[in-house]
């Protein structure tokens, strides 16, 4: 089931066969784009207005030779009118326009029905191939009709194509007479609405009888911000790992909360992709922006967040940049941390009190020692420096609370700050971050970091002991003896420690 998709074929079939159009569809990952091509392919094929032929160029990815990589196009579309059932087409054996030929033939063949051609995974086509690819579908456009070219090519992929024609020009922005200007509309698949998760588990109680609380619905339209694929995986595992495929008792918070721990854990492929993108410096910069805080106001105008936008990795919340949901934050965290993590000896001194809790104030003095022997080695090693205090503190966290704590993690880009909700055996711990510039007034930080942090704690849990953490970044404040850089104070309820 994928809603997005269902409202876009409703809403707009009828208008690309009547006007002619060649438009882009494109979105994250695994948000069905796939799926609706398929299904709307389906839906074309079962009336009588037009036919309509799917096509995957997937099979090119890497491949820049438009003399290898145009015969593969008209291969796969071989293969997709055989599938269909649609006559063979003719293929020329010029690589400059054998792809127009192939379209050509096949449109004349169909007629006088109209051909409508679904190219899908576009943006695996790169440099020359892609222009030749689209200067040919250009060409064509130009003498489209019934019998003649197809009425309607959909170009679909991950991003918006006018990003890769501009990478594959070495940069240089599209002109006027770019083979892209053809493009008539681009539509963006959109995540799940709440009330289409609920729809889709009701799904499931219509199929087993088996009931999901309310509390569960919502913590999965909180954590996945409604993409598709999380809002998947946290179902399938919840009902059938956490509970077993024969067991069809009602789905609790708990549930879910223990499949969102064990999908993280895995590392499933679309959130093992998601983190080996890390490793692109354009994403590497927005997210560190993020992780930091202190993201610059023009962040949202770059090609850089456009690109990590159309990658489905941040999203704007009224205008605020973010990470697109909870789980992608956690996915992102522990990517940047976990080479430091693992690096991190096991601690042999006990955080955990007599009654089961956790011992906050020990563990970040503990802390605080850490920091003072490895903070300016390690800071050289990673490569997130303007996060990297952020990181080694949720690296440590994370090394000592792993397999029996988690942590929640809140971004508050331009805010200057990182929130940290610990929770350990039922107990709920507020860590607020802030960072201190040489252009900062270090008073100014502490006070609104007070405000933050107090803020946090009464939206989270107003019991929670709650910590105020505050790195000086300032070139007179490194130059400081580290028993004076080091420091431990109580105020408002508030502790507050000073690095």
């Amino acid at each position: 089931m994928l809603p997005p998709a269902e409202r876009l074929i409703g809403a707009q079939l009828d208008r690309y066969i009547r006007d002619k159009l060649y438009w882009v569809l494109h979105a994250p990952r695994q948000t069905g784009k796939t799926t609706f091509l398929q299904s709307w392919a389906r839906e074309i094929n079962a009336g009588s207005e037009a036919v309509a032929c799917y096509v995957s160029v997937e099979s090119c990815q890497g491949v820049t030779e438009p003399e290898i990589a145009m015969p593969m196009i008209c291969d796969s579309i071989l293969k997709a009118a055989e599938i269909t059932k649609l006559p063979t087409p003719c293929v020329g054996k010029n690589p400059g326009s054998t792809l127009g030929l192939t379209l050509t033939d096949l449109a004349k063949k169909l007629a006088p029905t109209p051909l409508i051609v679904l190219f899908d995974e576009v943006d695996v086509l790169e440099g020359q191939t892609l222009i030749r690819f689209l200067r040919q579908l250009r060409e064509g456009f130009a003498t489209r009709e019934v019998g003649v070219f197809p009425v309607s090519i959909a170009l679909v992929g991950m991003r918006d194509l006018k990003d890769y024609i501009t990478a594959s020009k070495d940069g240089k922005p599209v002109n006027p007479g770019s083979p892209f200007n053809i493009k008539e509309d681009s539509t963006v698949i959109g995540n799940f609405r709440k009330q289409d998760i609920q729809k889709l588990f009701a799904q499931r109680t219509a199929e087993t009888g088996q009931q999901i609380t309310e509390k569960a619905l919502d913590y999965v339209w909180e954590q996945s911000g409604g993409q598709p694929w999380i809002v998947n995986s946290l179902f399938k595992r919840a009902t059938m790992r956490i509970l077993t495929e024969d067991d069809y008792s009602t789905v609790t918070i708990e549930h879910i909360k223990k499949a969102r721990e064990q999908m993280i854990r895995a590392r499933e492929t679309h959130l093992d992709a998601l983190a080996v993108r890390m490793d692109d410096v354009r994403i590497c910069k927005i997210i560190e922006s993020l992780m930091s805080g202190d993201a610059d106001p023009l962040l949202t105008k770059s090609d850089a967040f456009r690109y990590c936008l159309d990658l489905g990795l941040v999203s704007l919340e009224d205008g605020t940049p973010n990470i697109s949901n909870p789980i992608y934050r956690e996915v992102l965290a522990r990517q940047c941390t976990e080479s430091a993590q693992y690096a991190i000896a096991k601690p042999e001194w006990k955080w955990e009190k007599s009654d089961g809790t956790l011992d906050m104030d020990a563990l970040l003095r503990e802390f605080q020692q850490f920091w003072r022997v490895n903070s300016e080695i390690w800071e050289q090693k990673m490569n997130y420096t303007e996060a990297f205090p952020h990181l080694l503190l949720q690296a440590f966290l994370q090394r000592v609370l792993n397999g029996g704590g988690s942590i929640d993690r809140e971004y508050a880009a331009g805010r200057g700050r990182m929130d940290l909700a610990v929770e350990y055996n039922g107990k709920k711990y507020i860590i607020e971050i802030k960072l201190i510039y040489d252009y900062s007034q270090a008073e100014k930080v502490r006070e609104e970091g007070l405000r933050q942090t107090a803020k946090y704690r009464d939206t989270i849990d107003a019991s929670a002991p709650s910590y105020l953490v505050i790195f000086d970044r300032r070139s007179e404040g490194k130059k400081l003896p580290w028993d004076e850089r080091l420091t431990w104070t109580v105020e408002d309820g508030i502790t507050v420690a000073g690095c």
